[in-house]
């Protein structure tokens, strides 16, 4: 009997044990930190009160002019975005990763606390600064998924990570715009609201664990357990993490074996990164070295380079555009009621539904993409210096959900055609440097015409100027899709020739 009983009261205790396993299984296995992940994406993007940002400052809540916030508190996040962006892009990868997204959730935090409780031009400043570093530690919430799960599954948990950004930012917006518009609530309570959703999203990043290995500095090539073949130029590698390595180059071979966890310059500075055979942390040196040789490799590709081009180009006048737009509505419908909240998210899904198109057509981007490029950038300029000159802000609203939606289709399209041909490492970098140049763009182009050192222009002035900034680029664009389209046509003409020519004589026999 007190068998029986000990074996019932043990299958009575099974089902706590095995649910107690699965959780355990489940926090060790890459779901985990891709739900924290999302859940910490989502929090941190519910920010309401963003889309009423300059009616708050301008307000008599902090009492700003437009003057002030326009020339010399938001050209502040432009500089410090700039000159963070780097050394966060290699603290990120040397901390792997979670150090920085607890520093961003930090740095949501300081920004909602000094907008809540702080006064004066120079808080505000301070504002836009802290904000620029919640911007540049964004590259730490998109690349930390990368080293926590499996490459099979980089396309679903990519989508799920944006996907949580996006749908945390139009819930932001939509609560925004119907606590206003319906309940009345002031901006200020609006400003809570973000405070205690970025606030959550802080809470949550400390629940992230801790990544093992990066991409460049903590490298991981132990998890293949099978022959890795692969050749970049004239080198190429048998890894097998069983066997002896072996590198061997065209004109000689070199075995090494017993590899110590860091390596020196001198030892491996010709080696590609993803064919280091390491799994632990690697020389600054190393990293440094073939950073600027995968740099050298990657922009002397002249597609890569075209693309690239455009996309720091759209994306410095793009990020203009979305800065200051809130000024030029407030400028615009200055007595009228205020509806930012619905038409950023409205702008937020057509963005979606734009980016989403782009996988069911069906165009050869090789010969086309060019006149793509042009032909869309002139479509902005337009719309841009309308919504200049135009006094009507329901036109204004409605032209910049185009613009935006416009932008993230053709962001999507170069993506894509950047990222074909680059391993994940150069892919890292390549939109890394796309990213400094977009913003040093846009740095020179604050301090000339935004700055009160510089220009100080007015709202109006400025978006004329951005109309016509877009119009260059689809000049250039649309010059060099022309030119790409007629050799593709004299090439395609070329093969039709050859072929008539090789092709067999016809038997014409009589019957």
């Amino acid at each position: 009997m007190a068998s029986s009983c000990g074996s019932t009261c043990a299958a009575e205790r099974d089902p706590p044990a095995d649910a107690a396993m699965s959780l355990a299984e489940w926090r060790s296995s890459w779901k985990y930190p891709t739900v924290i992940l999302c859940v910490y994406g989502f929090f941190c993007s519910i920010r309401p009160s963003e889309p009423y940002l300059t009616p708050y400052l301008v307000g008599p809540d902090k009492n700003l002019t437009i003057e002030e916030v326009n020339n010399q508190m938001f050209p502040v996040w432009t500089y410090s975005y700039l000159v963070l962006l780097f050394p966060v892009f290699l603290a990120t990868d040397y901390l792997r990763y979670k150090p920085l997204i607890v520093l961003q959730g930090t740095a949501f935090i300081v920004t909602w606390l000094l907008l809540l409780f702080a006064q004066g031009i120079m808080a505000m400043q301070a504002v836009e600064f802290t904000f620029g570093l919640s911007s540049a530690t964004e590259v730490a919430y998109y690349s930390y998924i990368y080293s926590v799960v499996p490459s099979t599954k980089y396309q679903m948990v990519t989508g799920q990570c944006r996907s949580a950004t996006l749908i945390g930012y139009t819930t932001g917006s939509v609560i925004g715009q119907i606590l206003v518009s319906a309940a009345g609530v002031s901006y200020f309570v609006l400003n809570i609201i973000s405070m205690t959703c970025v606030s959550i999203a802080f809470l949550t990043s400390c629940l992230l664990p801790t990544p093992q290995h990066s991409m460049f500095f903590h490298r991981d090539l132990t998890a293949n357990t099978v022959d890795r073949k692969m050749s970049i130029g004239q080198i190429s590698i048998d890894n097998d993490i069983h066997s002896e390595k072996k590198i061997c180059q065209s004109n000689s071979s070199v075995c090494v074996s017993d590899i110590p966890k860091e390596f020196e310059p001198a030892e491996f500075v010709d080696l590609p990164l993803n064919l280091l055979p390491a799994s632990a942390v690697v020389s600054p040196m190393v990293v440094f070295s073939q950073l600027w040789k995968d740099f050298l490799n990657c922009y002397t590709n002249k597609s890569l380079l075209l693309w690239s081009v455009w996309w720091a180009l759209a994306t410095c006048g793009y990020l203009q555009v979305v800065n200051y737009v809130q000024t030029l509505w407030s400028t615009v419908g200055a007595n009228a009621t205020v509806y930012n909240g619905g038409v950023e998210a409205i702008s937020t899904l057509t963005a979606a539904m734009a980016s989403f198109a782009v996988g069911y057509i069906h165009v050869d981007w090789a010969v086309w993409g060019e006149v793509a490029l042009g032909a869309f950038s002139i479509l902005d300029a337009g719309m841009l210096i309308i919504m200049a000159l135009i006094e009507n802000i329901w036109v204004c609203y409605s032209l910049y959900i185009v613009f935006k939606g416009s932008y993230m289709f053709l962001i999507t399209i170069s993506t894509f055609m950047i990222a074909t041909t680059l391993t994940l490492e150069r892919y890292a970098l390549v939109f890394g440097v796309n990213t400094f140049l977009a913003l040093s763009l846009q740095t020179v182009l604050t301090a000339i015409v935004v700055d009160s050192r510089g220009l100080g222009l007015d709202v109006i002035t400025q978006f004329l100027i951005y109309g016509g900034y877009f119009g260059f680029i689809s000049l250039v664009y649309i010059l060099k899709g022309v030119r790409t389209l007629q050799s593709h046509c004299r090439q395609h003409a070329f093969e039709c020739e050859v072929e008539n020519a090789i092709a067999p004589p016809v038997d014409h026999a009589p019957l």
